[in-house]
Parts: structure tokens; C-alpha cells; sequence
């Protein structure tokens, strides 16, 4: 008999938690210690502001008088570049995690998300204006365009010690007499706001040296479009069977056609790229990013064309699969701001296994896409409202002060009835109440 000790089986992480929806949340907790991904001490900080207090907050923004919470909720089902992972959101909106899982859950029965992403590039603006000869500015500026780029470097001294700086500059012209430069730099795992507008106003007086001009903005751009994420998924058809719909054929060719009403009407396609931002902007909350700058880049990516369309495309594959690809410019940073001062966003972060920025952009993305795919699903089939009103119930059972298990009977009985006003909510749960205490 070998004396070797046995060793103990371990449990492997897996974002398929099942029955996750009907725990509470000290439950959930419970199973994200029992599957590691958060310890004891993490998940117990899970269940309050632990770390984040009125000293905090009042070091990270200006006129502070208290706090303000959001839900933290887990989407799961994730499969990333054949990776488990949970992915961390803050939102107020139901429905938006749950559909998240399920459509990952649809997606990873063809392995889940492939994700691809551009370098971490940011991009600083220095306006010049009143040039006397574009030309010759144009000329002046290419012809020392290496020795600019050192200057610049010479600025970013940490961020270059880190495998970061300035990898190019470029020249637009603007009209008769303006002209702007941009630096487009690497910035790694940060965002690089700070970074690039403290360079454009260093680079600026070399410029106006160079061009003759006058120095205006000096400012990054948040049309990232250096800095974009590609996601891919991949549906089997018969994944798309559902309630009512036993061709699953016949849900993916609606899908299609929810598609090209998109790509044919900006109308459609403002509501279908909010779906997609429903997932990315929620990651982002919980990681602490500008969502912000996200939003306002992505919808100037969705207009590059000059007309407005949707983020994502969705196909018929070669198998009769449905594929789908997300592009958008997706700036993040790990490091930095309230990464570095906001427990709550250290928490999230370590939840979804996040390695760096590109990394945290593909799991942001991987959200988006699944939450566009949710939204075309559910509209083309049984119409949005159904999954979402079930979940809006709950919201109106706890807002008549019903709690625990009561939420639940108190919400379906309104989903039952489909009708959603406080003032039913409270005639069930005062008919609850009496027959819990009959029983009595």
C-alpha cells in the first residue's frame, strides 16, 4: 500500500451554477467560496460597502454627502477563449443578467465566446490653428515625425518601462487653416486619459513651433478606434428551440431578420445597440471603468459610415448555425482610478478572473454581445416583455414590503395575472399573510 497521501478532489470552477437564480444571496455567496472563486472574507465583504465608506468615496469624487448602491449581480454560462468565467454586473434594470446567462449558456454549446482585441491604444488630440500653409506643416511635421515621437516618449518615461509609449503620429486636416495631430500611444492596462491629455499639452508648444499655428483643444479622443474588441459566437440551431418554437430554424431566421431591420433603420438600430450596451456598460459599472467614454465612442464607431448601424452582425453559418460578431472600439483599465481605490471594484475584477485591460474589454464585449443576442431571441419569439415583466414583478412584490420567499409567490401570482401595480401586489400579499397565519 502506497504511502502516499491521498490528495483531496478539487472543485473545478465552473460559471454553470445551477438553480444559482433561486438561492438568496447569502447562498450564492456560499457556492462562490464552495467553487473558490472568492474567499470567505471576500464574499462575506460581498454582502455590504466593506472598505467603501464616506472617506473613500470622498477621496474619489468632489462635494460628497454619503453613498449610493447599485446591485452586483453574477452573469453566468460564460465560456471566454475556452475559459470559465463569471462575469461581474451593476445594474439597475431586471432582466439584463439573466439574459445575459441564458444567451451564454446558448453560446457555449458551441464552445462559447472567441474573443480577438487590437493594442491598448489611446489617442491624444492637438488642435492647431490659423496655420499659414498646410502643406508645408503637413511636410515639416512627417519629416520629423520619429523625432516627435521620441520627444513624446521622453514624457512617458513608467508607461515606457512597462512596454507602453508612443507608437505613432498622425495629421488631419480639418479645413483651409486647421489641422490636428494626433499621438496615438500605448497605454497597457490603463486607459490612459490622464496620460495622453498631460502629453498633448507638453507636445503642443513643438507643434505650434513646427507649423506656425496656434495651439486650441489639447484633449484625448474617445473614439477609440484603435482599441477595438471582436467577439464571436456561434448558436447551434437546435440550441434555439423553445417554448412555442420547435423549429429552431425558424427562431434563427427571425433573428436574422430582426438583424437586417437593424442594418436597414437607425431607428431599430439605436434600440438594438442598447441591448449590447446593456451587458458591456454593466461590467464596466462593477469594474469601476468609464462607461461613459465607452458609450460615447461606440455609438460614434456605430456611425463611422455616416449612417447609424448596428455593433453587431448576425449570420447564417456554413452549418446553419447562427454566428454572430460584435466589433467596437473598447477602451478599459485595470489599474488606476477606482481599481485602485474601490474595494467593491477589486472584488469584481478578481471575480471575473480579469488578467489586464484587453482582457477585461473581452469579457465586457462577450456580455454585450450575449445581451444583443437575448434581446433579438426574446423579440422575435415570445416578445421582450415576457422574461422582463416576470422579473419586474419581483421588483413591485418588494416594494409593498414583501421579503423572502414571499418575493417569489407574491411575484408569480402577478406574472400569472399580468398585472404588475403595487396596489395588487399588496392585496397578495396581504391574502399570503393571512393564510401563513391561519396556519399558524
Amino acid at each position: 500500500m502506497s504511502d502516499d497521501k491521498v490528495q483531496p478532489l478539487r472543485r473545478v470552477r465552473s460559471s454553470r451554477l445551477s438553480g444559482f437564480y433561486r438561492q438568496t444571496p447569502e447562498q450564492r455567496r456560499s457556492r462562490l467560496v464552495e467553487s473558490r472563486w472568492l474567499s470567505p472574507e471576500e464574499a462575506e465583504a460581498c454582502a455590504s460597502l466593506a472598505g467603501f465608506d464616506e472617506a473613500c468615496a470622498d477621496s474619489m469624487v468632489e462635494n460628497v454627502i454619503g453613498l449610493h448602491g447599485l446591485p452586483l449581480g453574477l452573469a453566468l454560462n460564460f465560456i471566454v477563449n475556452g475559459q470559465e468565467r463569471l462575469v461581474p454586473m451593476a445594474v439597475e434594470e431586471p432582466s439584463i443578467i439573466a439574459a445575459a446567462s441564458y444567451a451564454a449558456r446558448l453560446c457555449s454549446e458551441a464552445g462559447g465566446f472567441q474573443v480577438t482585441a487590437d493594442e491598448p491604444i489611446t489617442t491624444a488630440q492637438v488642435q492647431l490653428l490659423d496655420v499659414p500653409s498646410l502643406r508645408q506643416a503637413e511636410a515639416d511635421l512627417r519629416a520629423r515625425a520619429a523625432e516627435l515621437l521620441a520627444e513624446a516618449n521622453s514624457h512617458l518615461g513608467p508607461m515606457c518601462s512597462r512596454g507602453g509609449g508612443a507608437r505613432e503620429l498622425e495629421i488631419r486636416v480639418l479645413d483651409a487653416t486647421t489641422l490636428v495631430v494626433h499621438l496615438h500611444v500605448d497605454t497597457r492596462d490603463a486607459m490612459g486619459a490622464n496620460l495622453v491629455n498631460g502629453l498633448a499639452e507638453r507636445m503642443a508648444p513643438r507643434f505650434v513651433a513646427l507649423t506656425g499655428g496656434r495651439a486650441g483643444l489639447k484633449i484625448l479622443t474617445n473614439l477609440a478606434d484603435r482599441r477595438k474588441v471582436y467577439v464571436r459566437a456561434s448558436v447551434p440551431v437546435g440550441a434555439l428551440v423553445s417554448e412555442g418554437f420547435s423549429e429552431g430554424a425558424a427562431v434563427r431566421d427571425a433573428i436574422l431578420e430582426a438583424q437586417l431591420f437593424a442594418e436597414m433603420d437607425p431607428y431599430r438600430a439605436v434600440t438594438h445597440n442598447k441591448g449590447v450596451m446593456n451587458g458591456v456598460d454593466g461590467v464596466l459599472v462593477a469594474c469601476g471603468n468609464d462607461w461613459r467614454a465607452v458609450e460615447a465612442g461606440a455609438h460614434a464607431y456605430a456611425a463611422r459610415s455616416g449612417v447609424y448601424r448596428p455593433l453587431t452582425s448576425w449570420r447564417r453559418g456554413p452549418g446553419g448555425e447562427l454566428q454572430g460578431l460584435l466589433e467596437m472600439p473598447l477602451p478599459t483599465s485595470t489599474v488606476g482610478g477606482a481599481a485602485r481605490s474601490h474595494p467593491g471594484v477589486l472584488r469584481a475584477l478578481k471575480l471575473a478572473g480579469v488578467t489586464g485591460a484587453l482582457d477585461l474589454a473581452g469579457v465586457a464585449a462577450a456580455a454585450g454581445l450575449a445581451t444583443n443576442l437575448a434581446a433579438l431571441k426574446a423579440l422575435s419569439t415570445e416578445g421582450i416583455q415576457k422574461g422582463h415583466m416576470a422579473l419586474h414583478a419581483r421588483r413591485v412584490a418588494a416594494e409593498v414590503g414583501a421579503e423572502g420567499e414571499w418575493v417569489s409567490i407574491v411575484a408569480e401570482q402577478l406574472a400569472r395575472e399580468h398585472v404588475y401595480r403595487p396596489e395588487r401586489a399588496r392585496e397578495i400579499l396581504d391574502e399570503v399573510r393571512h393564510h401563513e397565519g391561519a396556519a399558524q
